[in-house]
């Protein structure tokens, strides 16, 4: 890696991704656990595939992506409307994406000034967040989670890692159940390595071992992040996080979801409304025809609540969104 191996603990905002002057600097997250190497993109269509191919990913990373390859597409005097087109192909269900893309456009003549500050006020909506969630957790909970929610999906401290993060921290957290989450393993490659990085006591269970430590009594709360919140509160996640949260449902178990008010699609009704990316089939198998949706959604009424830097929401959350909106809009104006 070319500025050394991490330092043990949480992971530095600029060893996640970074905007130099005539690139952009990555930790490739497809190597994670066994290698750690930065990546570097020389132009927006560049940052638009390592976005595509998972080098970097996770919807708050993957708006900060998008910010800084807009921003290194002016610094290098490439037309920005192309630029913003193909990142905002590279991964349609991610509303950060276009959020971030939208928050530069507007954001005055300093894109790279801008696209920073994007990147700090991401970390600052996380550490808020995980404030936030303090109140949901009892003293010695068995959190499950899902996929990855950490650093590196947020470009720092982490949405729903830096929850479960901060209430391991105040010892209202003992131990975190990770779903590996099938087919690349984002669960049992990253958040399994952020988590031991942090010390945070932990297992990796295959997905489908979920139920079965809920029937056990094992699992105290699911805790996960976002790619998309609809403005009705039904949220799109890494797919397996709807069958968690059907069995939560079942065995009584809480399901809370953690992710930044840019998060948040007030644009789209409802769940029905969000693109859910197909990824290709090699992904599950070289040889049989597949089926490999990215992401599913998770209805509003699983969900027990959805934290973001504004607090803590509940239904009915059509309105209760709709006002996290609107503080985060008066505190960025």
């Amino acid at each position: 890696m070319g500025r050394g191996h991490l330092a043990p603990g949480g992971l530095a905002p600029e060893d996640i991704l970074r905007l130099e002057d005539d690139r952009v600097v990555f930790l490739d997250q497809r190597l994670l656990p066994e290698h750690e190497v930065e990546l570097a993109c020389h132009s927006a269509a560049e940052v638009a595939e390592a976005i595509r191919t998972l080098a970097v990913r996770g919807a708050p990373s993957i708006g900060i992506a998008a910010a800084y390859g807009y921003a290194l597409a002016a610094a290098q005097g490439e037309d920005l409307a192309a630029a913003a087109e193909v990142l905002a192909a590279s991964r349609p269900t991610a509303v950060n994406l276009t959020w971030a893309l939208e928050q530069l456009r507007e954001g005055g003549d300093d894109l790279a000034g801008r696209a920073r500050a994007l990147h700090r006020e991401e970390v600052d909506r996380c550490v808020r967040m995980a404030e936030h969630a303090l109140s949901l957790f009892e003293p010695g909970a068995r959190a499950l989670t899902h996929c990855n929610a950490g650093g590196l999906a947020t470009g720092g401290y982490g949405s729903a890692v830096g929850a479960l993060r901060r209430a391991w921290e105040q010892e209202l957290v003992r131990h975190v159940w990770v779903g590996e989450t099938r087919p690349l393993l984002q669960g049992s490659r990253l958040t399994a390595w952020e988590l031991e990085r942090i010390g945070i006591p932990h297992a990796v269970i295959a997905d489908s071992a979920a139920a079965s430590l809920m029937a056990r009594g094992e699992v105290d709360c699911v805790v996960t992040g976002a790619d998309r919140i609809a403005a009705n509160g039904d949220t799109a996640n890494k797919i397996g996080t709807y069958s968690l949260a059907v069995n939560a449902r079942h065995h009584g178990i809480p399901l809370y979801v953690v992710a930044p008010s840019s998060t948040v699609d007030l644009h789209t009704p409802s769940g029905e409304a969000i693109p859910i990316e197909e990824r290709a089939g090699a992904e599950l198998t070289e040889r049989f025809p597949a089926l490999n949706p990215a992401f599913d959604v998770t209805p509003a009424e699983l969900i027990a609540a959805i934290v973001t830097e504004q607090g803590v929401h509940r239904e009915p959350y059509a309105e209760s969104l709709a006002g996290a909106r609107r503080g985060e809009r008066a505190r960025t104006a």
